[in-house]
């Protein structure tokens, strides 16, 4: 179980932790090329337009310690597969401290991810979270 990286004691410190299926001991099964390939190149988008320094924005491990919970979600916009960007993004902002944890990740071939159209929606999502900041929606009420 991937789980206990995530709790402290391992994690003392830090207010968030993502899990990486790119950080140093990360391990991938069964996920086709093309997925890695989208995967990666959507990556970069988010590290040049939103959350520079993460390897992987997108892995669905996420875990958030209590006292920040409600300053970032209390500013989520963002209901579709941008969500987690959004919220890192206002966490980089906030300066919470923030570590990738290296996990064992399966690919599940029922995964709902429709690589172009979504990969759309998400860009579109990442150049929505630049447009709400500069508005100011992103700043402390």
């Amino acid at each position: 179980t991937e789980l206990p990286k995530f709790l402290p004691p391992q994690q003392n410190g830090y207010k968030i932790a993502i899990g990486s299926r790119e950080g140093e001991g990360a391990i991938r099964f069964n996920e086709p090329g093309y997925r890695h390939l989208m995967g990666r190149v959507f990556n970069w988008v988010v590290k040049v337009l939103a959350v520079p320094g993460f390897e992987d924005t997108q892995c669905g491990f996420k875990c958030f310690h209590r006292s920040v919970v409600d300053d970032l979600f209390s500013h989520q916009t963002i209901n579709g597969f941008g969500f987690d960007v959004e919220v890192l993004y206002v966490a980089q902002k906030r300066g919470y401290k923030i570590i990738e944890v290296p996990i064992h990740w399966y690919y599940q071939s029922e995964s709902k991810v429709h690589p172009i159209r979504d990969t759309i929606r998400m860009v579109q999502d990442i150049l929505l979270v630049r447009q709400n900041d500069r508005k100011g929606i992103y700043n402390n009420n």
